[in-house]
């Protein structure tokens, strides 16, 4: 029974916990829906000195619930050179603070107000489903509540508890080893992304007798820790301006945290000895020590910044034209901003590719190996851009997607996936048909040289209105792409033709370039394939497509029986 007993207080101690951890992260992204453009920009904005981007890590902070949300994006700016390290820096001081006084405030005895945050908050939720901000407003209401919500059923959980015989002696080889419970505060914070969560959590066990004072103290100390590693190993690959901000964070906090640890005890024991001090004594440390923080650090932002700078110095970026502008990982939370974001990110895919089309012709007419190789790296950008902006969008679409957010999406994806293949077709066959036609020392007749050009200058074309059509998802423009089919299909037979006629005539530059010349076309042919795969979405979204035709409305009826312009016929040669 007493077994029983305990597997029920486990079981309802890690509901408590898991509860306490969604909450917190519904309260972050409900707040970033809601008000990531306008935080953002206050960030940007309120950096003109210390004491200002100081306040506005505070706020921002205490808007989001989540230092961590606060630091990447500060670092997001900072890789960008829209803030200096030294501004940055204090804006993660009052991150720290903000956080801290997140969790005093969340942790008042404010019981009664998670029945009245829930139900405001789902009224807001489900009367606004046309209107995002209203929702999302819902949605951190409904976490606040869950916030009020779990910390009571801890409280209720972790009473018992602080009777268990084996309990108290676990919890007594934490407290006896500052060093251990450090590591494990830590841990605790990294694996649950959240400082607020692992705070208030020490905080309704140390009231609950469960932690003596001292061990309380030592644990805040370690999530204060683990807070400020959390966005320094996110960031590990980023480049060093962008990480800069984080690791100088994190330095002021190791500091802090060698400089307090030694006298935890004795600290402890004063604070309990002070008659104001209540049941949130840990809370009320963890606001002492990050304001006594920023006290001591933000006279000194400069320096600080200036010494991370000197250890962690700039680097020429070799792949700087190959990663990805545009993929913020502070918007996923924000589905619109973040598919913006990928947008601008395809379209930037589309002209890389657009060049390695136009630098194929070149290399077809010029015969320069060195830009072969170019087209090659170029390839190896595509790839890598495509696989960034993939792999974004999965992240994407874990949020909870509008109709038209999920359309976008899937645009997005239909114009990287065929932007991949072109860039394949290009590099893999294009490009080697151009070194064979090197190597080999072969020449393309005037004619069937002006052939290949005036079909490659079709295919860029088409390139060209397919990236605004993604851009503009102009129905017009998407119906000219696709009719564009049967015109290639013309084209295409037209310099067969022309081809096997120069063969026909006995002309000895056709004859040896011809497996060269019909490849090449077949191959520009195959890249107008996609391009026009590309208008596919938008078209069915305007319910323009049945099976694989476009449908024929009356407009377009009338626009057929007209006389159509005539496709010039391309050169023949003898």
């Amino acid at each position: 029974m007493a077994t029983e007993s305990a597997t029920n207080i486990l079981i309802h101690l890690a509901g408590g916990v898991a509860l306490l951890i969604w909450a917190v992260r519904l309260v972050r992204t409900g707040a970033m829906r809601a008000f990531g453009s306008q935080l953002r920009h206050a960030l940007q904005s309120f950096t003109r000195n210390r004491f200002a981007a100081f306040g506005s890590g505070i706020v921002v902070t205490m808007v989001l619930q989540s230092s961590t949300a606060t630091t990447l994006l500060v670092s997001s700016f900072a890789g960008q050179a829209l803030i200096g390290s030294a501004m940055a820096l204090a804006v993660l001081l009052g991150a720290n603070l903000g956080t801290a006084l997140a969790a005093f405030v969340i942790s008042m005895d404010l019981g009664w107000l998670w029945g009245l945050c829930i139900a405001i908050g789902v009224a807001m939720y489900l009367s606004s489903e046309a209107m995002e901000r209203p929702r999302n407003i819902g949605r951190v209401l409904v976490g606040i509540g869950l916030i009020l919500l779990s910390l009571i059923n801890l409280n209720t959980a972790a009473a018992p508890l602080a009777q268990s015989p084996t309990f108290r002696v676990v919890l007594g080889a934490i407290g006896s080893e500052p060093l251990l419970a450090v590591l494990v505060a830590v841990a605790a914070t990294w694996m649950v992304h959240s400082s607020i969560a692992i705070i208030l959590l020490v905080a309704t066990f140390a009231s609950s007798g469960l932690f003596p004072p001292a061990t309380a103290l030592t644990l805040v100390i370690g999530a204060n820790l683990g807070n400020a590693l959390i966005p320094v190993l996110d960031q590990l690959g980023a480049p060093a301006a962008q990480r800069r901000a984080a690791v100088g964070n994190l330095l002021t906090r190791v500091l802090l945290a060698l400089a307090v640890i030694p006298f935890v005890g004795p600290l402890s024991a004063w604070l309990v000895s002070l008659p104001s001090v209540d049941s949130r004594l840990a809370i009320e440390f963890h606001v002492a020590l990050n304001f006594v923080g920023a006290l001591i650090f933000l006279p000194f932002v400069g320096p600080i910044s200036a010494l991370v700078e000197r250890f962690m110095p700039g680097k020429e970026e070799t792949a700087e034209a190959v990663s990805p502008r545009y993929l913020d990982p502070n918007a996923l939370d924000s589905p619109t901003e973040a598919l913006a974001g990928a947008m601008r990110e395809a379209l930037r895919l589309g002209d890389r590719v657009e060049g390695m089309l136009r630098d194929t012709m070149t290399l077809l007419e010029k015969d320069e190996l060195k830009l072969s190789r170019a087209i090659a790296q170029a390839d190896d950008g595509v790839d890598s851009i495509h696989e960034s902006i993939k792999l974004y969008l999965v992240k994407v679409s874990r949020n909870e997607l509008t109709d038209e957010e999920s359309r976008r999406l899937f645009e997005i994806i239909t114009l990287i996936t065929n932007l991949e293949h072109i860039g394949d077709i290009i590099d893999k066959n294009l490009r080697e048909l151009a070194e064979k036609k090197i190597r080999k020392r072969f020449t393309f007749s005037p004619e069937g040289l002006a052939e290949i050009r005036d079909f490659h200058q079709r295919v860029a074309s088409a390139l060209s209105l397919a990236l605004n059509v993604f851009a503009t998802r102009d129905i017009v423009l998407a119906r000219q792409l696709f009719a564009d089919k049967a015109a290639m299909r013309e084209a295409e037979r037209h310099a067969a033709d022309s081809h096997f006629q120069r063969l026909r005539s006995g002309r000895p530059e056709s004859i040896e370039t011809s497996a060269i010349h019909l490849d090449i076309i077949r191959d520009l042919k195959r890249i107008h394939g996609h391009i026009v795969s590309i208008a596919y979405p938008i078209l069915e979204s305007a319910n323009e497509l049945r099976e694989s035709r476009l449908r024929e409305t009356k407009a377009a009826a009338e626009q057929r029986e007209m006389p159509s312009v005539l496709i010039p016929a391309p050169h023949s040669g003898g």
